[in-house]
């Protein structure tokens, strides 16, 4: 009926016995066309019948005066209905107050008797113009809320809302730009799902992951994927995060203290779940959607990433929870931690300097000085650091890092390098 728009079903309800005929006449060319479909009812009941065997219905043009149900009665039951269609009411001329009471139940637009077709014609157009504008809206409302619910998968509620909004940073592509990348792992992980119940398994994943993006989401960053027990994180994308690296400490810190608090609820039950290693890097990456028209995956590429996830890796030589590069530190500022050594990564002629953050709470300044002197006499090649070492492993038999380095020098080794493969 109206170029452009999609083809309209048009229900007519009245009671007058030459109107179905009239009007199929009158719109023969358009319903040859296949741009309008009539059905027709002859009362208000005969109608909701109609409606409901017809639910594709998109305009309602109805008279009033009708036995069984009129048209005003029939405008309030419309109003029930979850997906209404638009109304067209017809009256006779002056029946003025009929019309205001249809107006104010719902009615769109109306026309007087005797039907002027031409005038009947103009208003069904205006009306379906209005119809396919509320379709539009909608359509355009349930897609953001679609994307709002995808987007809250991987991005902070804030930044998911935002991204709803204007989804442009998401297109298909990459593009480069400095992030932290930040990894976890769960110690142990695959032999104990081979000893758990599945469905006692997917309680541990479901609550852990829970947390642990919960986490993430706090500090607004990104999940970036999910594989197995272990998370892959970014700050500084989709968005700009001057304070990225910052951000990446300090989750990752949060997230140690929620692994751990979860490890001990679950030790009460029973089941003893590794502890969560962290890797963070900080440095230039290709960031963007990856795939195709059914799919697409929002991931980074590059050797950040990789490095992000050796680190990671390198908490088993060390035997602590969280291992950081000296580029985030660099990036960070005010940094409160300790130098762990330098890894020479495979496929890597450089040595990276690796530390470990610490809470306040962690250790006092005291500590820490004391650990500092013993990894620069290290680093020196100094006879005093195996004392100075073992002096730290005296007073804190867990420090799982004092502990490696004195292993390691009382195998005679020396510096600080240490090879991760």
């Amino acid at each position: 009926m109206i170029p452009g728009l999609p083809s309209a079903k048009i229900l007519v309800v009245d009671d007058e016995p030459d109107l179905e005929a009239l009007i199929v006449q009158k719109f023969r060319r358009q319903i040859r066309q296949d741009l309008v479909t009539f059905v027709f009812a002859h009362d208000g009941q005969e109608a909701l019948d109609c409606l409901a065997a017809h639910p594709d219905v998109d305009l309602v043009v109805s008279d009033i005066n009708m036995p069984r149900m009129d048209g005003l009665t029939l405008l309030a039951k419309l109003q029930d209905l979850a997906d209404r269609p638009s109304t067209i009411i017809v009256s006779a001329y002056g029946d003025m107050a009929n019309i205001r009471t249809a107006m104010n139940r719902g009615a769109f637009d109306f026309l007087t008797k005797p039907i002027d077709f031409a005038d009947l014609e103009t208003t069904i157009e205006r009306t379906l113009r209005h119809v396919e504008a509320l379709r539009d809206g909608r359509r355009r409302q349930s897609l953001a809320e679609r994307a709002h619910a995808s987007l809250a998968r991987y991005f902070s509620p804030n930044l998911a809302e935002q991204l709803a909004g204007d989804a442009s940073g998401l297109e298909l592509g990459g593009h480069r730009r400095d992030v932290a990348s930040l990894f976890t792992d769960i110690a142990g992980f695959t032999s104990l799902v081979e000893s758990l119940d599945p469905a006692l398994l997917a309680e541990i994943l479901n609550g852990y992951f829970a947390e642990m993006t919960d986490v993430v989401f706090a500090h607004e960053g990104t999940v970036a994927k999910i594989v197995g027990d272990a998370v892959h994180v970014l700050f500084g994308a989709p968005g700009d995060q001057p304070d990225h690296a910052a951000r990446s400490v300090a989750c990752a810190l949060a997230l140690d203290g929620a692994a751990e608090g979860f490890r001990a609820r679950w030790r009460e039950r029973g089941i003893e779940i590794g502890a969560t290693r962290i890797g963070v890097h900080a440095g230039p990456a290709i960031v963007g959607n990856f795939g195709g028209g059914r799919y697409f995956d929002y991931t980074a590429y590059g050797d950040t990433i990789n490095t992000a996830a050796r680190l990671e890796n390198a908490n088993k030589a060390f035997g602590t929870r969280i291992c950081v590069s000296e580029s985030v530190v660099i990036r960070t500022g005010q940094f409160r931690g300790r130098p762990l050594g330098d890894l020479l990564l495979r496929g890597k002629q450089e040595a990276l300097r690796a530390y470990e953050p610490l809470t306040e709470t962690a250790y006092d300044d005291a500590a820490l000085s004391r650990y500092q002197v013993a990894f620069d006499q290290l680093e020196a090649g100094q006879a005093g650091a195996l004392a100075a070492f073992a002096g730290l492993v005296g007073l804190r038999p867990d420090d799982g890092v004092a502990a490696f380095h004195l292993k390691r020098l009382l195998n005679g080794s020396g510096g600080t390098r240490i090879e991760v493969r």
